[in-house]
């Protein structure tokens, strides 16, 4: 059982807009639904475009004096927010699993902690902000790289790591001086709600970071299109990405795109199959697979391919799915009714071309669950390999030779994730080199961290979370550049006027 009570906590609404909690007022309410039991658990008045311009505003006005503070301030003030994040953990964590379904182990030992960790990475990388060195690259002149912070961001999160995204969003963007509007999916504001309230209590001005909960159609699509809002966020599909594209294209505003995968986990004949088998049920059935870097299609070299089926499906059928708040419970529900009927449609659909090797079901249960499943035997082109799944589905198929199976995992349109199982560290290091993913994993699938930086080739979008690469995004660079010579009538003038 939790403790954590949504009403009581936000009973001023799910707005949070320079440093309160406020109502939304566009008329419309929505209700957060436990996707373990079906019972709503709060109902909260929904943002729309009056908040959305309230928040914009805030953060503008805390624009100034935020990015005129010092690094080591800003530095301080990450380090105070990551012990708030680190007291206030177990709450944070009661809060994830409620929204999402999630297990408790999962959100304790996972979501909480690599939150917190990521805030304390972004307390050091305030003060390291880094650009070319000075020096006098013409001989004449002295030349040096500034990083200035953009504005305001306007940032949009998933529901699937409503904390870790928040994370991943809001802190490399007031590290480097930026103030941030951060829109959360409806379906799972707690997380990010806490968050804000947590940044305001170690001491971060109020209007640094804003959050508006409202309908990506009205607060989201306004959000990315206004015209005080120097840069977009985005994580999510890449549907939805390509619409958050055209609409921030009309104010030519910076665009960071992290968008959807189709992680491909290629397992060579001399990998270590115990090893192969155990993470890929690991890899997919993280988050209930509601996971943009989950394992959905094993390429599995032949020799061990029907050992790998046997394995992964006897692994799979041992997984305990249950309450969220039962320490035992592996796997939860997904996140709603729907998005089961979405995932449970396209197994249902590959029972035509494909064969259901175990899982393939809802449960009988109140909640949105849906068993671990293991599909063999699929055309590399059908649906249940090409299209983001985004549920507890693994698709497993043979290759025959190396070049086979790198040319497999290369052919979708995402490019988000991979991994490689070899003992070969040639085979493992060609691997790295040819398949076309933001991060690709060796003999494991998932980990990340802090100080490495997370994001997509082709479909999967552009730009990185996390690490110092992330102020590529939240950064301006502005080259200075100083005459050393006090000379009046410089030699690239005649090219201009006048002879030499």
């Amino acid at each position: 059982m939790h403790n954590f009570q949504a009403r009581d906590h936000f009973a001023d609404g799910a707005q949070y807009i320079a440093g309160r909690l406020t109502k939304g007022t566009s008329g419309a309410s929505h209700a957060v639904v436990d996707p373990a039991t079906g019972d709503e658990v709060y109902t909260y008045e929904l943002a729309g475009a009056d908040d959305v311009d309230a928040a914009v505003a805030a953060a503008a006005e805390a624009f100034p004096g935020w990015a005129g503070a010092t690094p080591g301030e800003r530095s301080d003030a990450l380090h105070r927010f990551a012990g708030v994040l680190a007291e206030r953990a177990e709450e944070i964590a009661q809060a994830e699993s409620l929204q999402c379904g999630k297990p408790i182990k999962l959100s304790r030992e996972f979501d909480v902690p690599g939150t917190v960790d990521n805030a304390a990475f972004f307390a050091g990388a305030a003060r390291h902000l880094q650009g070319q060195s000075a020096g006098e690259y013409t001989g004449d002149h002295t030349s040096y790289v500034r990083r200035e912070p953009i504005g305001v961001v306007g940032s949009i999160a998933p529901w699937n790591y409503p904390l870790q995204m928040a994370a991943w969003k809001v802190l490399p963007a007031i590290a480097a001086g930026n103030t941030i509007v951060l829109k959360p999916a409806e379906l799972t504001p707690f997380t990010s709600l806490l968050f804000a309230q947590a940044a305001t209590e170690a001491g971060i001005p109020d209007g640094v970071v804003n959050i508006v909960t409202g309908a990506g159609k009205d607060a989201g699509e306004h959000l990315v299109g206004h015209p005080d809002v120097a840069m977009t966020s985005f994580t999510g599909s890449t549907g939805v990405g390509k619409r958050v594209a055209e609409i921030a294209t009309a104010t030519v505003k910076r665009l960071h795109l992290e968008l959807g995968g189709k992680a491909p986990f290629v397992v060579f004949d001399d990998a270590d199959l115990d090893a192969a088998v155990h993470g890929a049920v690991a890899g997919a059935l993280i988050n209930s697979g509601q996971d943009c870097t989950a394992a959905t299609r094993a390429y599995v070299q032949r020799p061990l391919y029907e050992a790998f089926v046997q394995g992964v499906a006897d692994l799979m059928e041992s997984v305990r799915l249950g309450d969220p708040f039962d320490p035992s419970t592996d796997m939860g529900p997904l996140i709603s009714h729907a998005h089961r009927d979405r995932v449970a449609g396209f197994v249902d659909r590959a029972r035509s071309y494909a064969r259901v090797v175990t899982g393939g079901e809802a449960l009988q249960h109140p909640g949105a669950y849906y068993k671990p499943t293991l599909i063999a035997d699929a055309a590399q082109d059908s649906e249940i390999v090409q299209s983001e799944i985004f549920g507890p589905v693994l698709v497993v198929l043979p290759f025959d030779s190396d070049d086979e199976g790198i040319r497999l995992a290369n052919d979708t349109p995402y490019g988000l994730a991979a991994s490689a199982w070899s003992r070969d560290v040639f085979r493992a290091n060609r691997a790295t080199r040819d398949i076309k993913a933001g991060c690709v994993w060796v003999n494991d699938h998932i980990p990340i961290l802090s100080e490495m930086p997370h994001g997509g080739y082709k479909a999967s979008g552009y730009g990185k979370d996390m690490s110092a690469y992330s102020f590529e995004e939240y950064t301006q660079v502005k080259h200075v550049m100083f005459d050393n010579t006090a000379v009046v009538r410089k030699d690239w003038h005649r090219t201009i006027f006048g002879d030499r």
